[in-house]
């Protein structure tokens, strides 16, 4: 089972996918967002089709006390428009520190702040995926 991550934010979305196993999560891009929703959904349309996914991690961004604020609002509406259009199964995934990870990540690694701003948001659909294929071995083929 192939499952694609996001990492949805106002101006950009990570995108990772997994291998056909579903062990590992490999970034694959970051989309820049488009002035409609539907612009977006059709771009990760063509992903799905093309790496085959059968499911969609969204990370969901809630407070540290756990609460959702007005970011994650926005997500779930993403996440219920993506489920809809996608026609595919969309989960959302706790996503707490996983942007300050992946930077923190990036700045060990020695990369430039012009480079760590294109692939941060990459990183962070990694990390949101990996994080639920580590908690859901048991939907692995």
């Amino acid at each position: 089972m192939r499952v694609m991550g996001l990492d949805v934010g106002e101006k950009t979305i990570g995108v990772a996918v997994s291998d056909p196993l579903g062990w590992t999560a490999q970034g694959v891009t970051t989309l820049k967002r488009g002035e409609r929703l539907e612009e977006d959904l059709r771009a990760l349309e063509a992903l799905a089709k093309e790496y085959g996914v059968d499911q969609v991690v969204v990370g969901l961004p809630r407070n540290m006390n756990g609460s959702l604020g007005p970011q994650a609002e926005k997500v779930l509406a993403f996440i219920r428009a993506a489920r809809e259009f996608l026609g595919l199964p969309v989960v959302p995934w706790d996503e707490r520190l996983t942007t300050v990870e992946a930077e923190r990540l990036l700045v060990e690694a020695d990369l430039s702040r012009r480079r760590r701003k294109r692939i941060v948001d990459r990183l962070a659909a990694v990390l949101i995926l990996q994080s639920y294929l580590d908690c859901h071995p048991s939907d692995r083929v």
